[in-house]
């Protein structure tokens, strides 16, 4: 599977706003694994699985009759880049887990496609992580995750699943693609967890 990518120019910068080895663009690049799927709103569906197998889910619609937060966060790529103060709009994961009992502690994020990312859940709740299908006031573009995207930007920009399909909650960390491929667990960018 090859890696699509596009749109890398920045410089390096001594901003305190920026983890260590990283440089801002005002560009938003692209890197993904393989094409972008294409999900109309309508086949759209977003669930949550539990241990107790208790599935939840969302139709689009339902979605966005949720409550939606206006999102300005920076985001951080393994590859080196950062955008800061990106404007978003969604849904938080604490919204969708108002009707969830679980006693897990990990997740695993899955896209449609077939991508997965693993998420500690307490870097999931707490206002640190939403479901954003907006991105600078416009429709979340397909190829940045539309129709929607978990948007995690704490972590690096690889935990923010594209084309987010769901989330299920495990008893383990289990790793997901990127992780599977070399990747590191957890990925704070702060403490450069680049890497397994």
């Amino acid at each position: 599977m090859g890696i699509i990518s596009s749109g890398f120019r920045g410089r390096r910068s001594e901003n305190a706003a920026l983890p260590p080895g990283q440089h801002e663009t005002q560009d938003f690049p692209v890197l993904t694994a393989g094409p972008a799927p294409l999900i109309p709103v309508e086949e759209w569906e977003f669930f949550i699985t539990a241990e107790d197998g208790q599935r939840l889910t969302w139709t689009w619609d339902e979605f966005m009759a949720l409550p939606q937060e206006e999102i300005t966060q920076d985001i951080h790529c393994v590859t080196s880049w950062s955008k800061l103060g990106t404007a978003w709009r969604g849904v938080s994961v604490d919204t969708l887990f108002e009707k969830v009992e679980t006693t897990r502690d990990f997740a695993t994020a899955h896209s449609f496609g077939g991508y997965t990312t693993n998420v500690p859940l307490w870097d999931l709740l707490g206002g640190k992580a939403w479901v954003a299908w907006e991105f600078g006031h416009e429709p979340l573009e397909r190829a940045h995750g539309g129709p929607a995207r978990l948007l995690v930007p704490h972590l690096y920009f690889w935990k923010s699943a594209k084309w987010i399909h769901g989330l299920e909650l495990t008893d383990d960390d289990v790793p997901g693609f990127w992780e599977s491929n070399g990747y590191h667990l957890h990925g704070n960018p702060w403490r450069e967890e680049r890497y397994s």
